[in-house]
């Protein structure tokens, strides 16, 4: 079942960077934005990494922990966040059960040709495990503060 606006997120352990297992019941009490996109390294994956990287701080003090998520291998990810100096972690979704539970899977075109990939998405989860705000087929420019302002607002 998808995630639904005002309502909790199910419980879920995934593999991410730094050899670290993340659960959402692990880390209540915390907001937390997960955000989703299509490929390490390549030119927006980037630069909407570099957009939460550049405003870490600023989702720190709205007692707010930031995770990027895609289909990509933890040794992918450690080469892309080791490159890009992410201070958050990344999560590795490989089987898809993150991307299904928030259903960011969608059938794109490239080229003329269709595929199944993911859908630049942002998701905020408040700290009772319940999202507050969701963000799909993101525009990279601008996304960043957007999020930032809305987990100041939920933060106060």
């Amino acid at each position: 079942m998808a995630v639904e606006l005002d309502k909790p997120v199910a419980d879920f352990q995934v593999q991410a960077t730094s050899e670290q297992a993340v659960s959402l019941s692990a880390i209540k009490g915390q907001q937390v934005v997960i955000y989703f996109y299509p490929k390490d390294s390549t030119p927006g994956c980037t630069t909407q990494g570099q957009g939460f990287r550049d405003h870490h701080a600023d989702f720190r003090a709205a007692n707010t922990l930031v995770f990027g998520v895609s289909r990509d291998s933890l040794k992918s990810h450690e080469n892309f966040k080791a490159k890009q100096a992410f201070p958050f972690e990344l999560i590795s979704d490989k089987d898809e059960s993150l991307c299904q539970l928030f259903d960011v899977i969608k059938l794109k075109k490239l080229y003329g040709k269709e595929y199944l990939g993911v859908d630049r998405s942002t998701f905020l989860i408040d700290k009772n495990g319940v999202l507050r705000k969701q963000w799909r087929g993101v525009k990279v420019p601008g996304h960043v503060a957007a999020v930032l302002e809305a987990a100041q607002a939920l933060n106060t």
